[in-house]
């Protein structure tokens, strides 16, 4: 069958959303890397080698490479749990998931000030014990884990609901422990629903700025990850240095666009494969 023609409606709406798009997404990555490369390649390639940007990378791949994988941990039990099991506290767990999408990530970040700062419940205990979170490494990954974990667990759990119990019940009848039954038999048949989740996580776990923010200190060299670098540098009208940085940033963010669609391509063809 050939496709039925649009209504002009239907093409005016088309043109509006493309219209939106180009001014308020595709516009704004343009003068991103068009401010970055204003000044030539070698200011731009100077401004990523500088000490502080150094370090600001390195420590949002830190960041990103402890909060992602906690983040895949607890979301593929957490699924397991809710999609396949029926207990006390289930629809409690599922809005615990939740609490982070409801919750501003400046808020989440106050939260460990008041709970882990030198003035905070637990802060004299630490001090006394020289264990330092907030303006620390420590309190920027805890942010980072707040702010991202529900993104493993909200894809798998719609696609475990979907898949339902036959399977898993199957491979308990036949002797399969329950271990065996979650890597041979649950597992695999989620791995584009995690991967898709572990994508998402890390995107945005590197490029968190809200909750990070306020328990870094904003020490440079130190507690500054990517995002609080290029605060700094704008702040500071070194422009050049802190578009550089964010193309950084926003080719992280195409990177991540492309994999999904080729994830989500994947997912959909392996969907019409097992219908």
């Amino acid at each position: 069958m050939s496709p039925r023609p649009l209504p002009t409606n239907a093409k005016l709406l088309v043109l509006a959303t493309l219209a939106f798009l180009a001014v308020f997404l595709l516009l704004p990555l343009v003068i991103v890397f068009v401010e970055a490369f204003g000044h030539g390649l070698a200011a731009y390639t100077a401004a990523l080698v500088e000490p502080d940007a150094l370090s600001a990378m390195r420590l949002t791949l830190t960041v990103a490479a402890i909060a992602v994988p906690v983040n895949v941990v607890f979301g593929l039990f957490a699924s397991w749990a809710i999609a396949k099991f029926d207990f006390r506290g289930r629809s409690l767990l599922i809005t615990f998931i939740d609490l982070p999408f409801s919750v501003s990530p400046v808020v989440a970040g106050l939260v460990y000030v008041l709970l882990f700062g030198a003035q905070g419940w637990l802060g004299p205990w630490l001090d006394s014990h020289d264990i330092q979170i907030v303006f620390a490494v420590p309190g920027i990954i805890l942010a980072t884990v707040f702010v991202t974990f529900p993104f493993v667990a909200r894809e798998l759990i719609p696609l475990m609901l979907e898949q339902g119990r036959d399977d898993e019940e199957a491979a308990l009848s036949l002797g399969a422990s329950g271990l065996q039954t979650f890597l041979r038999v649950t597992l695999p048949n989620v791995r584009w629903g995690l991967l898709y989740g572990v994508l998402l996580c890390n995107a945005r776990a590197m490029g968190e700025f809200g909750a990070v923010s306020v328990v870094s200190g904003h020490l440079r060299g130190l507690t500054n990850t990517m995002p609080l670098h290029v605060e700094i540098l704008y702040n500071e009208y070194n422009f050049v240095a802190a578009f550089a940085v964010a193309s950084l940033l926003a080719g992280l963010a195409l990177v991540t666009l492309v994999l999904k669609t080729l994830v989500e391509a994947r997912f959909q063809h392996h969907s019409r494969r097992n219908a």
